[in-house]
């Protein structure tokens, strides 16, 4: 929104929106496939990684699948925020777009209004001066 004349000045293209929403939820869809298999690849990755032993009992998980355990937890938080941020960013661009046509609906309304109502034909004409004096 860019301001001319302390009047807002909208200018938004619904079918662009629409075109950029639905390209955002296909880029969403494959980003949470790449996700998941990220997540199924690290913790293959942390499972096959080996460790150190000394004897009989071979532990669970070595050192470097510790350390991709604890990389994956870190950042678990961050990698669904970027997901709900996306999902957020596009459900207000809906929104935002829906109210705007709204608005011109109702504007649309009002003027369709304005024009159905009787004329006065005694009131003079806003912004001429009257021809007979």
């Amino acid at each position: 929104m860019s301001a001319s004349k302390g009047k807002p000045d909208w200018d938004i293209d619904p079918t662009g929106v629409r075109s950029v929403v639905l390209r955002s939820g296909e880029d969403a869809r494959a980003f949470q496939e790449k996700v998941r298999t990220f997540s199924d690849h690290l913790a293959g990755a942390a499972q096959s990684a080996g460790s150190l032993t000394s004897g009989e009992e071979v532990p669970e998980m070595g050192l470097v699948g510790a350390a991709l355990a604890q990389f994956a937890k870190a950042n678990e938080k961050k990698i669904k925020f970027i997901a709900a941020r996306a999902g957020r960013s596009m459900d207000g661009a809906v929104k935002a777009t829906a109210e705007y046509l709204e608005g011109d609906l109702q504007m649309a309304a009002q003027a369709q209004r304005e024009a159905l109502k009787a004329p006065d034909v005694d009131a003079k004409p806003r912004g001429r001066r009257d021809a007979s004096k």
